[in-house]
């Protein structure tokens, strides 16, 4: 919560305009149900969709069919929890460290492109 303002700042792609016809959502979990947060975000000109710790359960329980989203960031971070040596880390150089989290993040990309397949 008390970096969003930097994190918004700080993206460097350009995004397009926001119109009526296409506007710029922004998804956050309920870490971010604050009326500051809602203002900074409208302030840049998103709409913010926060959705409340349980809502996502209680619509699975809900609908029929419904599928939870996981998010891309999450995802990953949950991919790279599996390897145990990134986990915990054991090494004591940082080249170390990144060479086997690239190594990681590697071994993901082609694990995934095998599955698309």
């Amino acid at each position: 919560m008390k970096l969003v303002e930097q994190t918004l700042t700080s993206i460097v792609i350009q995004r397009p305009e926001p119109t009526p016809e296409c506007p710029q959502n922004l998804c956050m979990d309920k870490g971010y149900d604050y009326d500051e947060v809602r203002e900074l975000v409208a302030m840049f000109g998103y709409t913010a969709h926060i959705r409340s710790r349980g809502e996502e359960a209680q619509a699975i329980k809900r609908e029929a069919g419904f599928k939870a989203r996981r998010w891309v960031v999450e995802r990953m971070h949950s991919w790279l929890n599996r390897f145990r040596r990134l986990l915990i880390r054991w090494e004591k150089k940082l080249e170390t460290y990144l060479a086997f989290l690239h190594l990681a993040c590697v071994w993901i990309t082609i694990r995934t492109l095998c599955q698309v397949r």
